[in-house]
């Protein structure tokens, strides 16, 4: 039988109870700090103040795609610059160095 993820109860602004799931997440130390002082100055939990921000980033305008043409790599006639089928050509194409 699978177990279920870990959950915590949660109350949101109007204090209906919520159910919550636990994750973790890798967040520069800095930046960590930043918030821990932020939440810490405004009597806020962390957990509280990153679901703000994220909410917040979120329900703004979603971020526009990037302009230009994308980069490309190989020959600019369109050959293939490695037989694919050819396992030693790839590889030593991998190990060149720019």
């Amino acid at each position: 039988m699978a177990t279920p993820p870990a959950t915590g109860m949660c109350m949101d602004a109007s204090g209906r109870m919520l159910v919550c799931i636990r994750t973790t997440m890798n967040l520069p130390d800095g930046l960590l700090e930043q918030v821990r002082a932020r939440a810490a100055a405004t009597g806020r939990t962390t957990t509280s103040l990153v679901e703000e921000a994220l909410r917040a980033h979120l329900d703004g305008p979603a971020a526009p795609a990037p302009s230009g043409p994308l980069p490309a790599y190989g020959n600019p006639e369109g050959r293939f610059l490695v037989d694919m089928e050819d396992r030693d050509a790839v590889w030593a194409a991998l190990d060149e160095r720019p």
